[in-house]
């Protein structure tokens, strides 16, 4: 099987620099290396320009490894992207949202630890998503991190240290390494190839807010003057928001009615938004506001992105955000 590898930057190839690690252009050769004499040896490698910190990312740095693949898809059966971990998460859920129609698998991955490093994760997690992506299994976008395959826009980062730094909080994983390596069975929520290409990610105006004990309508205001295309209120549990505090509620119609989709998150790792569950989520329902279902915060932002480059918004964008595109969410029975 043909594999593709991009090069992205990030910890993996990393060096040291007079300020702190910076992205180096060794890992090409140095992943040769560790393929030399491997069934993998013949993998084809190329590297974005220019290499980036994770940190750095925009969804057009999203474009550009869409693009990248893209251009390599006569040319191979499998790709994997070495990414920096920060934003690891974002990456392959905004991959998997624009890449429903590439039949080959995508495996994302990073490392903790520069490849140079002592110790280093870089090796193991490298050939670990080049396994996986070759393995004739893998479907989609996934995400290799500390033996562990998961799905790429259910996935987030946990640890900045821990060599398992990722999770999958409402999905299993999809295979544990080993040997030899133990996959779940197929879920069926990934999709079959297949429909057009969407329009290309162009960043758009999306604000993150989390709801904390003692915030005032007045400040919510502020954050959303100017009204945003689109806010994610991340809230309490399954969606609940301090609705007793006077006006709270009226900014959040406020900015329904001026063109903002409001959509309520939840701050927990594992939750379920269900905003009528409470009262207190109940207000904010009533006033236009929408949840996110299980999405992870990662896959919700990288969706509404998504979305809105496709011209969706307003109510139209709201409505579109619990409609699942490629797994992202668990639809109720």
């Amino acid at each position: 099987m043909r594999a593709h590898i991009v090069y992205t930057g990030g910890t993996i190839g990393m060096v040291e620099s007079a300020h702190g690690l910076v992205p180096g252009t060794q890992l090409p050769a140095w992943l040769e290396g560790q393929l030399a004499g491997t069934s993998l040896a013949g993998a084809t490698i190329s590297s974005l320009e220019p290499l980036i910190d994770s940190a750095n990312a925009t969804p057009e740095s999203w474009q550009a490894v869409i693009d990248e693949l893209r251009q390599h898809a006569s040319s191979a059966d499998a790709f994997v992207v070495l990414h920096g971990t920060d934003t690891l998460a974002y990456t392959a859920a905004a991959l998997s949202y624009a890449l429903t129609d590439l039949p080959q698998p995508v495996v994302l991955t990073g490392s903790q630890l520069p490849l140079g490093v002592v110790g280093s994760d870089a090796a193991a997690n490298a050939l670990g998503a080049l396994q996986a992506a070759t393995s004739g299994r893998a479907q989609g976008v996934s995400l290799f991190f500390g033996q562990r395959l998961l799905v790429g826009n259910r996935s987030t980062k946990t640890s900045s240290w821990s060599f398992t730094g990722f999770t999958s909080p409402a999905a299993p994983p999809l295979a544990v390494a080993g040997a030899p390596w133990q996959w779940a069975a197929p879920s069926g929520q990934a999709p079959a190839p297949g429909g057009s290409r969407p329009r290309p990610y162009r960043r758009h105006d999306v604000v993150v807010v989390d709801l904390v004990p003692g915030i005032t309508a007045r400040r919510l205001a502020a954050l959303l003057d100017p009204a945003p295309e689109a806010v994610v209120l991340r809230a309490y549990g399954v969606g609940n928001v301090p609705a007793a505090e006077p006006g709270l509620a009226q900014v959040v119609a406020q900015s329904v009615q001026s063109g903002t989709a409001v959509v309520v998150a939840s701050q927990c790792p594992q939750a379920q938004v269900l905003l009528g569950h409470y009262e207190a989520g109940d207000a904010v329902a009533r006033a236009g506001a929408v949840g996110s279902g299980d999405m992870t915060l990662e896959a919700l932002y990288t969706k509404l992105q998504f979305l809105l480059s496709q011209g969706l918004h307003g109510p139209q964008l709201a409505q579109a955000v619990g409609r699942p595109l490629c797994g992202e969410l668990t639809v109720a029975d």
